[in-house]
């Protein structure tokens, strides 16, 4: 069944892959003439009849406090990785609080279902290893659609897979780990409600997406403070005021 299943989603790629106009070439994906296929796959199939309803129901049935305890044990297991790559990149201060947050949540917080650090002012800092590489200098390397997961670049998905060395979740049982990636994977999507209508509503989603992925990916890679690019010397502002 699962090597069927791998046919059907090379076959769907393969079918798909086509020239992409030179307009909507970009030098950030040159493996657009696969990812567009397998975005057209992740959101006409897997998002449409699986995740989507799975995010749909889930919402329906489970009560805002339990969903927000779900988010709150998640981000304490990966308090951790916060911590090391917080360190890495040479960041004292956000390595201690995500120190100070795991030992608060997972004592006083009850293994990190009620997030007691930030009401003491500890508020979360996310660090991943693929932010520690962009700090080291390593580019984005090429963007990828990737299958059930959607949008990621060479360098963050190598630093997926340290992080998911160091995760504490690599203690837990294959069942319990696999309900932790679930849990995960239906609240991202059910958060992604309430921007559905500006993704269905832009002319090209494919780019939409990307374009967001990438302004986030450099707002986190500079803690929410991303360089301003400088205007040409020869930038004329009368020029928009006379439009």
């Amino acid at each position: 069944m699962f090597r069927h299943s791998i046919f059907f989603i090379f076959f769907v790629v393969l079918a798909g892959c086509a020239q992409i106009p030179e307009e909507k070439v970009d030098e950030r994906d040159p493996l657009q003439s696969f990812n567009r296929p397998m975005y057209d796959f992740n959101m006409d199939v897997l998002d449409a009849y699986i995740l989507r309803p799975a995010a749909v129901g889930y919402i329906t049935v489970t009560p805002a406090p339990v969903r927000r305890s779900i988010v709150n044990f998640n981000d304490n297991i990966t308090a951790p990785t916060d911590m090391v790559n917080a360190g890495l990149q040479g960041k004292p201060g956000n390595m201690g609080i995500s120190f100070a947050r795991f030992l608060v949540n997972s004592t006083v917080g009850l293994l990190g279902f009620f997030d007691v650090a930030s009401s003491l002012g500890l508020e979360i800092v996310d660090e991943d290893f693929g932010q520690t590489l962009g700090v080291w200098g390593v580019g984005d390397g090429a963007y990828l659609m990737i299958p059930g997961m959607g949008p990621s670049t060479a360098r963050n998905l190598t630093g997926d897979v340290v992080d998911n060395f160091v995760l504490p979740e690599i203690t837990l049982t294959t069942p319990q780990t696999i309900l932790v990636f679930a849990l995960k994977a239906v609240e991202a999507r059910a958060s992604l409600m309430p921007q559905e209508s500006l993704l269905n509503e832009s002319l090209d989603p494919y780019i939409f997406m990307k374009d967001i992925y990438f302004q986030r990916q450099l707002y986190e890679l500079y803690d929410g403070n991303p360089p301003v690019e400088k205007e040409p010397d020869d930038f004329d502002e009368d020029f928009l005021e006379n439009l």
